[in-house]
């Protein structure tokens, strides 16, 4: 049976992925330990990476030829805007968090926005489906794991349902099938470049998680 991309992606990258899934952070959701102030640090970094999602999915409307990426991708856009944001904004007003009190140009925070971007603004459709794939489908990993766990916190427990919930799913599963619908046509040193996207995404990924303990 013919690897398809996304298995070939998942496997070359299992080290980070898994380090990644392992993570620290992850542990600390799953075993409600999770400290309150590291929790809301992560929160106001993590906002202000959604902000730049928003252009990163904007970049991929863009780049798509299908009217069907289109669609999906402008659907991608309305949830970041008005759910993710959302949350955000209900979050930070009922903790009395104020995001402009809270340093946003730490190295690891900066860089994995303008690394995520970066790919976005310079890379092809697919090199950013690579990048978002590996955002979206490492926190649907872990958080379908964790929604199952006892999470004292009612907007942690908010933050890991919703990446858990069957519309993020969606998401993520989508970009695994426009990867692999693609892979099937792309020759090994392209393949081999969405992989070292999705793996050059995911230490990024590790890098960020370890800011709010910092």
């Amino acid at each position: 049976m013919t690897e398809t991309l996304s298995q070939q992606i998942l496997r070359e990258n299992c080290a980070v992925f898994d380090a990644m899934i392992g993570h620290r952070f992850v542990g600390d959701i799953k075993h409600d330990r999770l400290p309150t102030d590291v929790f809301e640090r992560y929160l106001v970094y993590e906002s202000a990476f959604v902000d730049t999602a928003i252009s990163i999915f904007a970049y991929a409307v863009a780049k798509a030829e299908r009217i069907e990426h289109k669609r999906r991708l402008i659907a991608v856009l309305d949830a970041l805007a008005n759910r993710q944001i959302a949350y955000f904004e209900r979050t930070f007003a009922s903790r009395g968090v104020n995001p402009k009190s809270f340093d946003v140009s730490l190295p690891e925070v900066a860089a994995f926005r303008s690394g995520m971007l970066e790919i976005a603004r310079d890379g092809t459709f697919l090199d950013i489906a690579a990048a978002m794939f590996a955002a979206e489908w490492m926190y649907w990993t872990w958080s379908k794991e964790a929604a199952s766990c006892r999470i004292r916190d009612p907007l942690l427990k908010e933050w890991v349902d919703l990446h858990a919930h069957a519309d993020f799913a969606a998401q993520a599963l989508w970009l695994r099938d426009l990867l692999d619908q693609a892979g099937a046509t792309l020759d090994a040193a392209e393949r081999t470049k969405l992989s070292l996207i999705f793996g050059r995404a995911q230490s990024l990924e590790i890098a960020f998680h370890d800011a709010p303990y910092r």
